[in-house]
Formats: structure tokens, C-alpha cells, sequence
């Protein structure tokens, strides 16, 4: 069995802290117009929110992930289409898909370039990759003031576009599109919410943040969040990501 991995500690909450089926549904609509016929590959499906309605527009979609967790809420959305598998290490064959889709997941993989690299190998000559990526872009709120001091530890990141676009370059792709995820528009945290999310380190850029910076500088934003004025109301949440579309 598959080791324990960090995801597993945030799979019952994913979800519900990541936009849900709405959410998942808005990114699908987005990746379709660049996806060409053929099978579909998610690398680092999650909970499948991405793959469910990629399936449900005809695709034939599949998915690996590392967290067993994950793959139990993917398999009551799509089935026996999801596999536990190394993102660096696909058990696919050379030039087996037509599309090859990274959805908020190469930040966690953390080796672009071997990810990449890997997607690339499995991908058919005119195929395509898909990687939604980055730091999402989110409008400025009371939230975001609060916790900018966090800003270094969210994108201290392995997905930068220039680490993407070098990645996709090195592996013999060329660049198809550059452009935003559809936008995703939900009813975010409230302060109170937001700081207890971070205190129980619900995002992955938390997760080796070690204690002196922890104290120094993630305990004070925590602080502004619960000072800020209506503690428990929810703020909106709109954001979008970086969609860069790739082709061998």
C-alpha cells in the first residue's frame, strides 16, 4: 500500500476548501475548447472535481494520484478511472493519450521538469498538455490585506510560469496558448475561517513552514484576520489561474 502522503490529511475537507463541483466544473468548461479527441489524462486528479465533468462532455477521461484518500471521493465521482500512481513514474505507455491535464497539481509534484518530461512521453505526436497553474490571481479583499505578509510562502512555488514554460520547452513541446482560467466565483472564508484554516495548515505552502517563521510571521496574520472587523461573515472568493496549453 501506498504511503501516507500530505494530501491525505486534507482530503475530507478538499472539496469544500477547494470550489467544490462548481468550481471543478468552471476549470473543465475552460480546458475543453484546447483539448483535442482522444483520451484524456488528469495527473494529480484529486477528488476528480476536474475529471467528473470532462467525463460527463464525452471525454474519455482517466486520472493518477499519490493519495489513496483522494482517490476514494475520485472513484464515487468516475469510477474505476483513477490509478495511485507517481506523477514522475506513469504506468502509461509511450504516446498512449491524446491529453495530458494538470490541474492545480504541479506545485504539490514539486519536480516540474521531470513531471513534465513524464507527461510528455506519454502524450502522442499532436497531442496536448494542459496545465492550469501558479498562484491564483484572487480580487484584493480585506483577506488578502491581512495576510500579504504571507505572499513569499504561497509562491515560493516549483509551478512559476517561467519554471512551466522551460519544463514544456526542455521536453520538446511547443507552446500553443497562454491565457486565464474561467473565472471561479464562490462564498470564500470568513476571517474566522481563514485563520483557522491556516492554523490547521489546510494549504500545501503551510505545510514545511518551519516554527520560527510560523511564529514571525503566520501567527501575526492570523491575529489581523480574527481583528478584522465582521469576523464571521464570508467573504466572496473570484479568482483564476494561469492556463498554459502546450502540443508535441
Amino acid at each position: 500500500m501506498a504511503a501516507s502522503i500530505p494530501f491525505d490529511r486534507v482530503a475530507d475537507r478538499y472539496d469544500e476548501t477547494r470550489g467544490g463541483e462548481d468550481r471543478g466544473r468552471r476549470t473543465a468548461e475552460g480546458l475543453a475548447p484546447w483539448l483535442v479527441p482522444g483520451p484524456v489524462l488528469e495527473i494529480g486528479v484529486g477528488t476528480a472535481l476536474v475529471a467528473k465533468p470532462l467525463l460527463e462532455r464525452g471525454y474519455a477521461v482517466c486520472g493518477v494520484d499519490l493519495s489513496l484518500a483522494m482517490l476514494a471521493r475520485a472513484r464515487d465521482r468516475i469510477g474505476n478511472r483513477v490509478v495511485c500512481a507517481d506523477a514522475l513514474e506513469l504506468p502509461v505507455a509511450a504516446g498512449a493519450v491524446d491529453n495530458v491535464v494538470f490541474v492545480a497539481a504541479l506545485h504539490a509534484i514539486g519536480d516540474t521538469v521531470r513531471a513534465v518530461g513524464e507527461a510528455a512521453r506519454v502524450l502522442r505526436p499532436g497531442g496536448r498538455l494542459l496545465a492550469a497553474h501558479g498562484v491564483p490571481m484572487r480580487d484584493d479583499d480585506d483577506l488578502e490585506a491581512a495576510t500579504a505578509a504571507l505572499a513569499p510562502l504561497r509562491e515560493a512555488r516549483f509551478d512559476t510560469p517561467a519554471v512551466v514554460d522551460s519544463a514544456a520547452a526542455a521536453a520538446g513541446l511547443r507552446p500553443v496558448a497562454d491565457q486565464l482560467t474561467s473565472a471561479w466565483n464562490k462564498t470564500g472564508d470568513s476571517p474566522n475561517e481563514a485563520a483557522a484554516g491556516i492554523e490547521q495548515r489546510l494549504w500545501s505552502w503551510l505545510w514545511d513552514v518551519d516554527d520560527a517563521t510560523w511564529s514571525a510571521v503566520v501567527v501575526p496574520a492570523i491575529e489581523r484576520l480574527r481583528a478584522l472587523p465582521e469576523p464571521d461573515r464570508r467573504r466572496p472568493d473570484t479568482g483564476r489561474m494561469r492556463l498554459a496549453v502546450f502540443e508535441r
